[in-house]
């Protein structure tokens, strides 16, 4: 089990050391979800606010509720709601525009951070979720391996059209770094986020990571109001 700390991230990924960095972390073991911690309920108003980045979101913008996960790209947990309920989660409310969902990050270590900085260099915001969708497929081959993974995020990423050339330009820019920082101490500072995955329906903060059933529990009655 693993905490943010704003301490560690400030010392890591520099942008001269795109292997160096990712190889620190080689003996990485899984980031997996614990127990929540911070306000059941937070502004709707501020949880909404962009920064500068934008936010990767599917569905439309007056949908009736608007879901929000907070992810580490090595989180096991967040991995297994991508693959096992958020399919599920899509197809019945977001595509169906009754749901707007939106990812945003919470990088709990260096990997997370160089997964989160290539899905945003992919383009747009479906090419991002395409990416984060392919990333966390192949977690375990780029996660949690004592090797340095920086050669397999390249492959995985040359299917998203990357270049060598793009690869490390993209892990080398440190606004964009700084950005994906902001976006976690936000939610850290301001939301009481601990852990991954973090969800907010409407504000209202989901305790674990849900199956499609207790999603269904929450979404339904907001669904049926007027």
């Amino acid at each position: 089990m693993r905490h943010s700390s704003r301490l560690d991230r400030r010392q890591a990924v520099k942008a001269a050391a795109i292997g160096a960095t990712l190889a620190i972390a080689a003996a990485a073991w899984p980031a997996l979800a614990q127990t929540p911690k911070g306000p059941a309920e937070v502004p709707v108003d501020e949880l909404m606010k962009v920064g500068d980045l934008a936010d990767l979101a599917l569905g439309p913008d007056n949908a009736k509720v608007t879901i929000v996960e907070y992810a580490s790209m090595t989180c096991g947990h967040c991995r297994h709601f991508h693959e096992a309920t958020f399919p599920d989660l899509k197809k019945k409310y977001v595509d169906t525009g009754k749901v707007r969902f939106i990812f945003r990050e919470f990088p709990l270590d260096d990997r997370a951070r160089a997964a989160s900085m290539l899905a945003r260099c992919a383009g747009s915001p479906e090419k991002s979720l395409a990416l984060i969708a392919a990333l966390f497929d192949t977690q375990e081959t780029w996660a949690f391996v004592k090797e340095n993974p920086t050669p397999k995020l390249f492959e995985i990423s040359k299917q998203a059209g990357f270049t060598q050339e793009t690869f490390n330009k993209c892990l080398t820019d440190q606004k964009l770094l700084d950005q994906l920082n902001a976006i976690q101490d936000k939610a850290e500072e301001t939301f009481g986020v601990r852990s991954t995955p973090t969800f907010f329906i409407n504000g209202k903060r989901l305790m674990e990571a849900p199956t499609i059933e207790e999603f269904d529990k929450v979404l339904e009655p907001l669904l049926a109001q007027g």
